[in-house]
């Protein structure tokens, strides 16, 4: 399987259709970002582990969690005594994976359907195939607004504008953060912005992400929604809570 090759012009992703041939990438380039780590499949009701990012089928996560509390890939204890507190569907990531493999959520949907009917019990909506007949839908005379193709979750409900003020002398062997503005829950902590952070600019465990809000030096334990109502307007730029956010080095002790 094969995927169009695409472009970036200006912040814009574009197809490569002005050229004589399009170039074509192999699905399995993908394969680390869009398959599960456990059963090594493509994700299925992809969930995200909240305490380090890495993400597995809901299904395989949750058995995994039955005889183990830390994460399959990086070992860190999820929760102590219940993990399953601590991860959170990623349905963004879902989306992405049903749109690159093709009838992938059709053949699921079918799976699903054979399982509750081979049990005899009642298929959830949720999961009915859609019939092949079209459905026309009759446009309403008040709708005349365009509705935006994304919308948010409403559990993501901070804004966040990730300001890079620099790395101490001797810290040299980090990319870029090409993703500055990050849209998440109140309910993530300082703990979370570092390991986003961490994990796009693939930073070295030797390194420190120090983050800072307005003043104030911020402690790993704080959530975005009580460091946004404490700090106020000042940390605000455009309805954006503004993060800085340096690299140093551990301090000797």
């Amino acid at each position: 399987m094969y995927l169009n090759g695409l472009r970036s012009h200006e912040g814009f992703i574009m197809s490569d259709s002005d050229s004589e041939e399009e170039p074509q990438l192999p699905l399995n380039q993908f394969y680390p970002y869009i398959r599960c780590a456990l059963c090594c499949g493509f994700f299925i009701d992809a969930t995200t582990i909240t305490e380090c990012l890495h993400t597995f089928c809901k299904s395989c996560i949750v058995k995994h969690f039955f005889y183990s509390n830390r994460c399959p890939t990086c070992s860190i204890v999820v929760h102590q005594t219940q993990p399953l507190y601590n991860i959170r569907p990623d349905r963004q990531l879902q989306d992405i994976v049903y749109k690159m493999v093709p009838f992938l959520e059709e053949f699921e949907r079918e799976r699903m359907c054979t399982f509750y009917k081979g049990r005899g019990m009642d298929v959830p909506k949720s999961v009915v195939v859609s019939p092949s007949v079209p459905v026309v839908i009759k446009r309403q005379k008040k709708d005349t607004i365009p509705q935006s193709v994304f919308t948010f979750p409403p559990e993501l409900d901070v804004s966040l504008l990730l300001d890079f003020v620099g790395a101490e002398e001797g810290i040299n062997n980090y990319k870029p953060l090409e993703r500055r503005y990050v849209r998440v829950s109140g309910e993530a902590t300082v703990r979370h912005v570092e390991l986003f952070i961490r994990r796009k600019m693939e930073l070295s465990s030797t390194c420190q992400v120090d983050v800072v809000c307005g003043d104030h030096l911020l402690d790993h334990f704080q959530s975005l929604k009580d460091i946004q109502s404490s700090v106020g307007e000042e940390a605000l730029q455009d309805g954006l809570l503004v993060l800085h956010f340096g690299l140093v080095l551990p301090s000797q002790s």
